[in-house]
């Protein structure tokens, strides 16, 4: 508690010792697009947008080597068919060995306030899950929620609607999607388990890559903009994990999830916030621990709250944000059956550091990481992180 009150401290001085005028919104969250979203409303009449996001960063921990890494590399596309109809992807390169595509979905708008879309596309939970572009987001890494809980970037295939109703304020989005793969047989007899208890959902996501369904999935948000610069999500999905022919129909092969989200951004002259809070139930998990050997949890949770403040004039085009981001989060909330809960698993990382914006689509990031878990002793390394993040 010693150590989170002198981060406070530390962050207001900093904050205290910034000119204090009064300047306009220089961040409006009602107003921010992630990739796809520019590419869709970006086109202003060519046939053919494109576009990249990039993050190079170096992560040094206590005690153990640094490593240094292209973590990834993602290039837009978008073509514009008609005024109705466009296609969107966006093909990833990560740590510079592996490629995927992240994005690929047809967007047909059928009125104003109205699209239909159907592909790969992202699921809507959370805040980084949809906004991960580097120059989005404050730290170098992502918050790990969105690793560990939510397990960005989600992405799987399957229709749905999306628009807006602005007369109320109200976004949403709601689909149908392929799930988690759960299980599948190891080619010796038994049945290899995709999710575990570090973390949760991660291990079973399908990316698109021959996806199997056996029962479908469905996610929504609404996202909610009539009070100005704030925005507010409320995210779900629910359904059951997916396995591969002959093995669903054995006793704890799938499990059913049901994924709650809600989150908060908001701007103010030159100071930002945002938090967020997901808590998933997962049923069924006794059986699929017996039959895999896997220690899933049958309950995840986290949560993070974190503030920002321009030390710059709003006047200069370039941002100096200095941060300061508490999050706690814990993918063995609850367990069933003879799993005992991990407190590994019970995790808080302290997030501090300057987010550098030297021109639009161009940060320098630096920040220091207070990590610790519920175990006595913790062991888990702090750690000190650099990173450049571009997208144009």
């Amino acid at each position: 508690m010693k150590r989170l009150t002198l981060l406070f401290s530390i962050l207001l001085v900093s904050l205290a010792s910034a000119q204090t005028q009064q300047d306009s919104i220089t961040f409006d969250p009602q107003k921010q697009l992630n990739a796809a979203q520019r590419l869709l409303s970006g086109n202003y009449g060519k046939a053919v947008t494109v576009g990249a996001y990039g993050e190079l960063t170096y992560n040094q921990p206590e005690a153990n080597n640094g490593e240094l890494d292209v973590q990834r590399l993602v290039l837009l596309f978008g073509y514009k068919f008609n005024d109705k109809t466009q296609f969107i992807t966006e093909v990833e390169f990560e740590h510079v060995e592996e490629v995927f595509i992240e994005q690929a979905f047809v967007n047909y708008a059928i009125a104003p306030n109205v699209s239909l879309r159907g592909g790969l596309m992202l699921v809507p939970m959370g805040i980084v899950n949809e906004f991960h572009e580097p120059t989005t987001f404050n730290g170098v890494e992502r918050p790990a929620i969105d690793n560990a809980i939510v397990p960005t970037t989600w992405r799987e295939i399957g229709i749905g609607v999306t628009g807006r109703f602005n007369e109320i304020s109200l976004g949403y989005q709601a689909y149908v999607f392929n799930g988690f793969k759960s299980t599948a047989f190891d080619g010796e007899g038994g049945v290899s388990g995709f999710l575990k208890g570090s973390n949760g959902l991660r291990g079973g996501r399908q990316k698109a890559i021959k996806s199997t369904v056996d029962s479908p999935t469905f996610s929504t948000k609404f996202d909610y903009y009539g009070i100005p610069g704030l925005r507010l999500g409320l995210a779900g999905y629910f359904g059951k994990t997916q396995a591969e022919d002959n093995v669903e129909e054995i006793d704890g092969a799938n499990i059913g999830i049901s994924m709650i989200g809600l989150d908060a951004r908001y701007a103010f002259q030159r100071f930002t916030a945002r938090g967020q809070f997901i808590h998933a139930t997962l049923s069924d998990t006794e059986a699929y621990n017996n039959l895999t050997g896997r220690d899933l949890g049958s309950a995840l949770q986290g949560w993070y709250l974190e503030g920002a403040y321009n030390l710059l004039s709003q006047e200069k085009q370039q941002k100096l944000f200095a941060f300061l981001r508490y999050e706690q989060y814990d993918t063995h909330a609850d367990t069933d059956g003879a799993i005992a809960q991990n407190d590994a698993y019970n995790r808080t990382d302290v997030t501090t550091g300057l987010s550098y914006h030297i021109a639009p689509g161009v940060v320098l990031k630096g920040d220091y990481q207070f990590r610790d878990n519920a175990v006595s002793g913790g062991g888990v390394p702090n750690r000190l992180n650099f990173g450049i993040g571009v997208w144009f």
